[in-house]
């Protein structure tokens, strides 16, 4: 059994470290459960299924249908990376650097193993003595934890995986659901080290900073995770406009199709909504929907963008700029002092978007050196991560007699691991084995 089967996301040692064993014989996987469809969760499947997997794949339908964008989208974007160093392998030498992890090809091939999808709070045999139940864990769209009860002879455990825990109130998804007591977990830690600002004040930033780079003629780049950032930024940017706090004649592009097909998968989902969004689809109403909102799919439709230099939002991907249509944007924007960048996510260390948060004045897009003289907001409170009041008290809600800490820099684990009284705390590193 295998919880997850991610990418490592970041800078040059991360993407070697994709392809290296994945420390177990993918041919002796029977399931693989899936919490949800970001990458750093899915995205080394095909690669899975490269190397012998051939179990079956149990998730929610919501996290099927993310999961199949997702690992085609990083299928393309890894080949286009393969065939860009291979056209400048003569340069440093590095000629085994240029094959892909797997191809779209091998990405297809992985979607046959989605053999079984869940509904939450369903509890699946799926071999004797080994039950899972899926649980709403309100991070995005078909998100969950997952609870294993395990029976070997007389012994029994209750294990449970947080997955990634959603952050409570936010717009659209429900609020994660409640932990059942359990013998072991093993949760994320992203923002253990500290609290989410109040969603209400980030909102009222994000419509200043907005309103601040209209009034000033500049445009507004919101570097966008696909799922779930997109379609909260959409929906608060439609709630501003009606409320007129926001221009209704202002031009909104979101420059990602894989943002786009996401939000389409969204509107197919609405099992999954809170009571507000199902209320405004009940109305026949678009929660995602704004005047001046401008899908752009095709290449040209993105360059015409900054060819017009006009005032605008532009959310484009990727979230933390490693790829994607954000680094043409920045290229054209980060040099104006008329424009922003508005961060709305986490930005992992080694990536664009973490040097020009920490405060780089100029960085390298393209191999050519950018100054950074646009504002550059951060904007936190709309994480879909559960900050350390959450974790605490969804873990002190487990009650587990043993806790293992996964997800989160070294620092971060270590400071929540010392607010974590009355259960074992383990912090494993890469092959580590426990015995339960």
């Amino acid at each position: 059994m295998l919880i997850d089967c991610g990418l490592y996301q970041g800078g040059r040692e991360l993407k070697q470290e994709n392809a290296e064993p994945f420390g177990f014989d993918p041919e002796s996987i029977d399931f693989l459960l899936l919490t949800h469809a970001h990458l750093d969760h899915c995205g080394r499947i095909p690669l899975l299924v490269k190397r012998g997997f051939r179990g079956q794949i149990v998730t929610t339908s919501a996290s099927r249908d993310l999961a199949r964008l997702v690992l085609l989208d990083s299928a393309r974007i890894q080949e286009e990376e393969a065939s860009r160093r291979s056209r400048h392998a003569g340069d440093d030498g590095e000629k085994n650097d240029a094959e892909p992890l797997y191809d779209v090809l091998e990405a297809l091939d992985s979607l046959d193993f989605f053999g079984r999808t869940t509904d939450y709070g369903v509890p699946l045999t799926l071999a004797e003595g080994f039950c899972a139940t899926f649980l709403d864990a309100g991070h995005i769209l078909g998100a969950a934890s997952v609870l294993l009860e395990l029976a070997e002879g007389k012994q029994g455990r209750r294990v449970l995986f947080s997955g990634d825990l959603g952050n409570a109130g936010r717009p659209i998804l429900r609020d994660p659901t409640p932990p059942p007591v359990v013998d072991v977990v093993v949760m994320e830690t992203t923002y253990g080290d500290r609290c989410h600002r109040d969603l209400a004040a980030s909102v009222e930033e994000l419509y200043a900073a907005i309103s601040a780079t209209i009034s000033r003629g500049g445009a507004v780049i919101i570097p966008t995770f696909a799922l779930e950032r997109a379609q909260e930024i959409l929906y608060h940017l439609r709630e501003g406009v009606e409320a007129g706090r926001l221009p209704r004649d202002m031009p909104v592009y979101l420059d990602s199709p894989m943002a786009i097909s996401a939000t389409e998968i969204f509107e197919r989902h609405p099992e999954c909504f809170d009571e507000e969004a199902f209320r405004l689809l009940r109305e026949g109403r678009d929660p995602f929907h704004l005047p001046g909102l401008r899908f752009t799919r095709e290449t040209d439709e993105s360059k015409a963008i900054d060819r017009s230099r006009s005032s605008s939002v532009i959310m484009a991907g990727s979230g933390m700029c490693t790829g994607g249509r954000v680094r043409h944007h920045l290229r054209q924007h980060l040099g104006r002092e008329q424009s922003s960048v508005v961060f709305v996510g986490f930005a992992a260390l080694g990536t664009l978007a973490r040097r020009i948060i920490d405060g780089e004045g100029e960085v390298s897009i393209f191999g050519e050196k950018i100054a950074v003289r646009a504002q550059v907001h951060t904007i936190n409170g709309f994480s879909a991560h559960a900050d350390q009041t959450e974790l605490l008290t969804w873990h002190a809600t487990a009650r587990p007699s043993t806790t293992f800490l996964v997800h989160g820099e070294e620092g971060v684990m270590a400071q929540f691991a010392a607010r974590l009284p009355g259960t074992r705390v383990e912090m494993p590193s890469l092959h580590d084995e426990f015995e339960l």
